[in-house]
Protein backbone atom coordinates (compact mmCIF):
# COMPACT_ATOMS: atom_id res chain seq x y z
CA UNK A 1 0.00 0.00 0.00
CA UNK A 2 1.15 3.51 -0.02
CA UNK A 3 2.62 6.00 2.50
CA UNK A 4 1.18 9.00 4.14
CA UNK A 5 4.02 10.62 3.07
CA UNK A 6 3.83 9.85 -0.62
CA UNK A 7 0.10 10.58 -1.06
CA UNK A 8 1.15 14.33 0.67
CA UNK A 9 3.95 14.57 -1.46
CA UNK A 10 1.92 13.56 -4.52
CA UNK A 11 -1.08 15.68 -3.98
CA UNK A 12 -1.54 19.37 -4.87
CA UNK A 13 -4.73 20.07 -2.34
CA UNK A 14 -5.70 18.87 1.14
CA UNK A 15 -5.97 15.76 1.84
CA UNK A 16 -9.31 14.66 3.62
CA UNK A 17 -8.40 11.30 6.17
CA UNK A 18 -10.27 10.65 9.71
CA UNK A 19 -9.91 8.42 12.95
CA UNK A 20 -11.96 5.92 14.21
CA UNK A 21 -12.34 3.85 17.52
CA UNK A 22 -12.66 -0.12 17.50
CA UNK A 23 -15.73 -1.72 18.98
CA UNK A 24 -16.27 -2.59 22.36
CA UNK A 25 -15.09 -6.33 23.30
CA UNK A 26 -17.95 -8.02 22.09
CA UNK A 27 -19.07 -5.75 19.73
CA UNK A 28 -19.47 -6.58 15.87
CA UNK A 29 -17.29 -4.80 13.64
CA UNK A 30 -20.22 -4.14 11.21
CA UNK A 31 -21.13 -0.82 13.49
CA UNK A 32 -17.62 0.21 12.59
CA UNK A 33 -18.28 -0.58 8.68
CA UNK A 34 -21.40 1.53 9.18
CA UNK A 35 -19.64 4.86 10.91
CA UNK A 36 -17.19 4.91 7.78
CA UNK A 37 -19.18 3.95 4.33
CA UNK A 38 -21.13 7.54 4.73
CA UNK A 39 -17.51 8.98 4.32
CA UNK A 40 -15.70 6.76 1.59
CA UNK A 41 -17.65 9.38 -1.05
CA UNK A 42 -14.66 12.12 0.07
CA UNK A 43 -12.03 9.55 -0.73
CA UNK A 44 -10.24 9.56 2.23
CA UNK A 45 -6.63 8.03 1.47
CA UNK A 46 -6.35 6.84 5.21
CA UNK A 47 -7.92 5.91 8.10
CA UNK A 48 -6.19 5.78 11.30
CA UNK A 49 -7.12 3.11 13.95
CA UNK A 50 -6.82 4.30 17.89
CA UNK A 51 -5.31 1.21 20.06
CA UNK A 52 -6.89 1.38 23.12
CA UNK A 53 -4.91 -0.68 26.21
CA UNK A 54 -7.25 -2.67 28.62
CA UNK A 55 -8.66 -0.85 31.95
CA UNK A 56 -9.02 -2.71 35.19
CA UNK A 57 -9.92 -2.44 38.84
CA UNK A 58 -8.69 -4.44 42.04
CA UNK A 59 -11.94 -6.07 43.57
CA UNK A 60 -11.77 -6.89 46.91
CA UNK A 61 -11.44 -10.71 47.88
CA UNK A 62 -11.79 -10.80 51.21
CA UNK A 63 -8.79 -11.78 53.68
CA UNK A 64 -6.82 -8.77 52.09
CA UNK A 65 -6.89 -10.42 48.86
CA UNK A 66 -7.41 -8.58 45.53
CA UNK A 67 -8.38 -9.17 42.24
CA UNK A 68 -7.48 -7.86 39.42
CA UNK A 69 -10.57 -7.12 37.03
CA UNK A 70 -10.70 -6.21 33.63
CA UNK A 71 -13.25 -3.50 32.89
CA UNK A 72 -13.14 -2.17 29.38
CA UNK A 73 -10.79 -3.22 26.14
CA UNK A 74 -11.30 -2.34 22.90
CA UNK A 75 -8.83 -5.07 21.09
CA UNK A 76 -8.97 -5.61 17.44
CA UNK A 77 -6.79 -2.67 15.84
CA UNK A 78 -4.43 -4.84 13.37
CA UNK A 79 -7.21 -6.88 13.01
CA UNK A 80 -9.38 -4.00 11.96
CA UNK A 81 -7.46 -1.94 9.86
CA UNK A 82 -6.87 -5.62 7.83
CA UNK A 83 -10.90 -5.34 7.45
CA UNK A 84 -10.50 -1.92 6.22
CA UNK A 85 -8.09 -2.46 3.50
CA UNK A 86 -9.89 -5.36 2.42
CA UNK A 87 -13.24 -4.25 2.40
CA UNK A 88 -13.01 -0.43 1.55
CA UNK A 89 -9.26 -0.33 -0.26
CA UNK A 90 -8.15 2.39 1.49
CA UNK A 91 -4.75 2.32 3.82
CA UNK A 92 -5.50 2.26 7.37
CA UNK A 93 -2.82 3.40 10.12
CA UNK A 94 -3.20 1.41 13.60
CA UNK A 95 -1.60 3.66 16.41
CA UNK A 96 0.57 2.14 18.69
CA UNK A 97 1.05 2.43 22.35
CA UNK A 98 3.47 1.81 24.80
CA UNK A 99 1.10 1.71 27.72
CA UNK A 100 0.03 -2.25 28.38
CA UNK A 101 2.71 -3.65 26.03
CA UNK A 102 5.69 -5.23 26.32
CA UNK A 103 8.87 -4.68 24.02
CA UNK A 104 8.02 -8.43 22.42
CA UNK A 105 4.17 -8.03 21.84
CA UNK A 106 4.89 -4.39 20.43
CA UNK A 107 7.59 -5.74 17.58
CA UNK A 108 5.39 -9.20 17.34
CA UNK A 109 2.70 -6.51 16.57
CA UNK A 110 4.68 -5.00 14.22
CA UNK A 111 5.68 -8.37 12.48
CA UNK A 112 1.94 -9.04 11.99
CA UNK A 113 1.41 -5.31 10.33
CA UNK A 114 4.15 -5.83 7.98
CA UNK A 115 2.76 -9.47 7.21
CA UNK A 116 -0.52 -7.98 6.33
CA UNK A 117 1.35 -4.61 3.99
CA UNK A 118 0.19 -2.04 6.72
CA UNK A 119 2.84 0.36 5.68
CA UNK A 120 2.06 3.48 8.04
CA UNK A 121 1.67 3.67 11.69
CA UNK A 122 1.28 6.10 14.43
CA UNK A 123 3.51 6.10 17.32
CA UNK A 124 2.13 7.34 21.33
CA UNK A 125 2.97 6.90 24.39
CA UNK A 126 -0.84 6.46 25.19
CA UNK A 127 -2.69 7.37 28.48
CA UNK A 128 -2.88 6.47 31.79
CA UNK A 129 -5.72 4.28 32.78
CA UNK A 130 -8.63 5.87 35.08
CA UNK A 131 -7.12 3.89 37.66
CA UNK A 132 -3.53 5.50 37.93
CA UNK A 133 -2.80 8.78 39.28
CA UNK A 134 0.09 8.79 36.41
CA UNK A 135 1.12 6.81 33.32
CA UNK A 136 3.00 3.63 34.59
CA UNK A 137 4.64 1.70 31.52
CA UNK A 138 4.45 -2.04 31.23
CA UNK A 139 7.74 -3.41 33.18
CA UNK A 140 8.93 -4.83 29.82
CA UNK A 141 7.53 -1.94 27.43
CA UNK A 142 8.17 1.55 26.76
CA UNK A 143 7.99 4.53 29.04
CA UNK A 144 7.66 7.53 26.14
CA UNK A 145 6.89 7.47 22.41
CA UNK A 146 10.77 8.10 21.90
CA UNK A 147 11.63 5.05 22.82
CA UNK A 148 8.89 3.29 20.89
CA UNK A 149 9.54 5.40 18.08
CA UNK A 150 13.20 4.23 18.33
CA UNK A 151 11.79 0.75 18.15
CA UNK A 152 9.75 0.61 14.78
CA UNK A 153 12.70 2.88 13.25
CA UNK A 154 15.28 -0.47 14.55
CA UNK A 155 13.13 -2.72 12.84
CA UNK A 156 13.00 -0.40 9.81
CA UNK A 157 16.67 -1.02 9.68
CA UNK A 158 16.51 -4.85 9.82
CA UNK A 159 17.42 -4.74 14.05
CA UNK A 160 15.15 -6.50 16.24
CA UNK A 161 14.66 -7.59 19.94
CA UNK A 162 16.24 -10.96 19.08
CA UNK A 163 19.69 -10.03 17.94
CA UNK A 164 20.61 -13.66 16.86
CA UNK A 165 18.29 -13.43 14.51
CA UNK A 166 20.01 -14.30 10.89
CA UNK A 167 19.36 -11.91 7.84
CA UNK A 168 16.67 -10.14 9.10
CA UNK A 169 14.16 -8.46 7.03
CA UNK A 170 13.79 -4.89 7.44
CA UNK A 171 10.22 -3.00 7.62
CA UNK A 172 9.32 -0.30 5.96
CA UNK A 173 6.90 1.54 7.72
CA UNK A 174 6.27 5.55 7.29
CA UNK A 175 5.97 7.05 11.16
CA UNK A 176 4.10 9.35 12.20
CA UNK A 177 3.73 10.80 15.87
CA UNK A 178 1.69 13.67 17.83
CA UNK A 179 1.90 17.27 17.38
CA UNK A 180 0.43 19.34 20.49
CA UNK A 181 -0.02 23.03 19.59
CA UNK A 182 -1.06 23.61 23.34
CA UNK A 183 1.35 21.73 24.66
CA UNK A 184 1.17 18.40 26.15
CA UNK A 185 -0.08 18.37 29.63
CA UNK A 186 2.83 17.00 30.95
CA UNK A 187 5.30 19.06 29.25
CA UNK A 188 6.87 21.55 31.41
CA UNK A 189 6.78 24.38 28.69
CA UNK A 190 5.75 24.45 25.48
CA UNK A 191 9.93 24.75 24.45
CA UNK A 192 10.75 21.37 26.12
CA UNK A 193 7.49 19.94 24.13
CA UNK A 194 8.19 21.34 21.12
CA UNK A 195 12.11 19.84 21.87
CA UNK A 196 10.63 16.39 22.39
CA UNK A 197 9.04 16.65 19.37
CA UNK A 198 12.11 17.79 16.81
CA UNK A 199 14.00 14.94 18.63
CA UNK A 200 11.41 12.54 17.63
CA UNK A 201 11.35 13.62 13.83
CA UNK A 202 15.32 13.83 13.79
CA UNK A 203 15.16 9.92 15.14
CA UNK A 204 12.62 9.01 12.13
CA UNK A 205 9.01 10.32 12.28
CA UNK A 206 8.16 11.49 8.89
CA UNK A 207 4.85 13.78 9.88
CA UNK A 208 3.15 14.95 12.69
CA UNK A 209 -0.69 14.74 13.51
CA UNK A 210 -1.82 17.51 15.80
CA UNK A 211 -4.36 17.27 18.66
CA UNK A 212 -7.41 18.23 18.01
CA UNK A 213 -7.89 22.32 18.65
CA UNK A 214 -10.61 24.48 17.63
CA UNK A 215 -8.75 28.07 17.92
CA UNK A 216 -6.98 27.59 14.10
CA UNK A 217 -4.79 30.61 15.60
CA UNK A 218 -3.45 28.00 17.77
CA UNK A 219 -1.97 25.73 14.86
CA UNK A 220 -0.34 28.48 12.74
CA UNK A 221 1.46 29.88 15.70
CA UNK A 222 2.59 25.45 16.41
CA UNK A 223 3.63 25.20 12.60
CA UNK A 224 6.20 28.36 12.59
CA UNK A 225 7.29 27.42 15.99
CA UNK A 226 7.83 23.99 14.54
CA UNK A 227 9.49 25.69 11.32
CA UNK A 228 11.25 28.12 13.19
CA UNK A 229 13.19 25.16 15.18
CA UNK A 230 14.02 23.52 11.99
CA UNK A 231 10.86 20.67 12.25
CA UNK A 232 10.17 20.54 8.61
CA UNK A 233 8.12 17.24 8.34
CA UNK A 234 4.35 17.80 7.14
CA UNK A 235 1.97 18.63 9.99
CA UNK A 236 -1.31 17.30 9.81
CA UNK A 237 -4.15 19.60 12.08
CA UNK A 238 -6.60 17.43 13.78
CA UNK A 239 -10.37 18.38 14.30
CA UNK A 240 -12.83 17.34 16.07
CA UNK A 241 -16.71 19.03 15.47
CA UNK A 242 -18.82 19.27 18.69
CA UNK A 243 -21.98 17.60 19.35
CA UNK A 244 -23.10 18.66 22.66
CA UNK A 245 -22.94 20.75 25.49
CA UNK A 246 -21.52 18.58 27.36
CA UNK A 247 -18.07 18.87 25.30
CA UNK A 248 -17.65 22.15 26.63
CA UNK A 249 -16.46 20.75 29.57
CA UNK A 250 -15.50 17.37 28.80
CA UNK A 251 -12.80 18.10 26.03
CA UNK A 252 -10.86 20.74 27.58
CA UNK A 253 -10.55 18.23 30.92
CA UNK A 254 -9.73 15.17 29.05
CA UNK A 255 -7.67 16.84 25.97
CA UNK A 256 -6.23 19.93 28.19
CA UNK A 257 -7.18 22.10 25.09
CA UNK A 258 -8.93 25.52 25.37
CA UNK A 259 -12.05 26.30 23.69
CA UNK A 260 -12.34 30.13 21.90
CA UNK A 261 -15.08 32.09 23.78
CA UNK A 262 -16.77 32.92 20.31
CA UNK A 263 -17.19 29.14 20.09
CA UNK A 264 -18.59 28.90 23.91
CA UNK A 265 -20.77 31.65 23.46
CA UNK A 266 -22.55 30.31 20.60
CA UNK A 267 -23.10 26.64 22.05
CA UNK A 268 -24.29 28.29 25.61
CA UNK A 269 -26.99 29.77 23.60
CA UNK A 270 -28.18 26.25 22.68
CA UNK A 271 -31.55 24.56 23.58
CA UNK A 272 -30.46 21.16 22.98
CA UNK A 273 -27.72 18.79 21.44
CA UNK A 274 -28.94 19.19 17.78
CA UNK A 275 -28.57 22.88 17.93
CA UNK A 276 -24.84 22.49 19.28
CA UNK A 277 -24.46 19.81 16.38
CA UNK A 278 -24.92 22.36 13.94
CA UNK A 279 -22.86 25.10 15.44
CA UNK A 280 -20.02 22.75 15.39
CA UNK A 281 -20.68 21.78 11.71
CA UNK A 282 -20.37 25.33 11.24
CA UNK A 283 -17.37 26.02 13.41
CA UNK A 284 -15.99 22.91 11.80
CA UNK A 285 -16.58 24.13 8.23
CA UNK A 286 -14.93 27.96 8.96
CA UNK A 287 -12.19 26.18 10.80
CA UNK A 288 -11.50 23.59 8.14
CA UNK A 289 -11.93 26.40 5.12
CA UNK A 290 -9.00 28.86 6.64
CA UNK A 291 -6.86 25.42 7.33
CA UNK A 292 -6.81 25.05 3.47
CA UNK A 293 -6.33 28.53 2.57
CA UNK A 294 -2.96 28.10 4.85
CA UNK A 295 -2.22 24.90 2.53
CA UNK A 296 -1.99 22.14 5.29
CA UNK A 297 -1.47 19.01 3.40
CA UNK A 298 -4.44 16.81 4.92
CA UNK A 299 -7.38 17.75 7.12
CA UNK A 300 -7.95 14.69 9.83
CA UNK A 301 -11.32 14.40 11.79
CA UNK A 302 -11.62 12.52 14.78
CA UNK A 303 -14.81 11.26 14.16
CA UNK A 304 -15.20 9.12 17.33
CA UNK A 305 -16.95 6.20 14.95
CA UNK A 306 -20.28 8.46 13.99
CA UNK A 307 -19.65 10.11 11.14
CA UNK A 308 -22.73 12.08 10.41
CA UNK A 309 -21.08 15.23 11.17
CA UNK A 310 -18.15 15.18 9.51
CA UNK A 311 -19.69 14.28 6.39
CA UNK A 312 -21.73 17.56 6.46
CA UNK A 313 -18.78 19.31 7.20
CA UNK A 314 -16.64 17.08 4.28
CA UNK A 315 -19.73 17.87 1.68
CA UNK A 316 -18.84 21.44 2.05
CA UNK A 317 -15.31 21.10 1.42
CA UNK A 318 -14.66 18.26 -0.78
Amino acid sequence: MTKIIEYIQNSEKPLFSFEIIPPLKGQSIQSLFNSIEPLMEFKPKFIDVTYHREEYVYRNRGEGLLEKHVTRKRPGTVGICAAIMHRFQVDAVPHLICGGFSKEETENALIDLNFLGIDNVLVLRGDAIKSEGRFTPDPNGHQYASELLEQVVNMNNGVYIDDEIKNPFPSSFCIGVAGYPEKHFEAPNFTTDLNYLKMKVEMGAEYIVTQMFFDNQKYFDFVKQCRKEGINVPIIPGLKPLTSKKQLTVLPSIFHIDLPQELVDEVSKCQNNEQVRQVGIEWGIKQSKELIKFGVPVLHYYSMSKSKAVKEIASALF
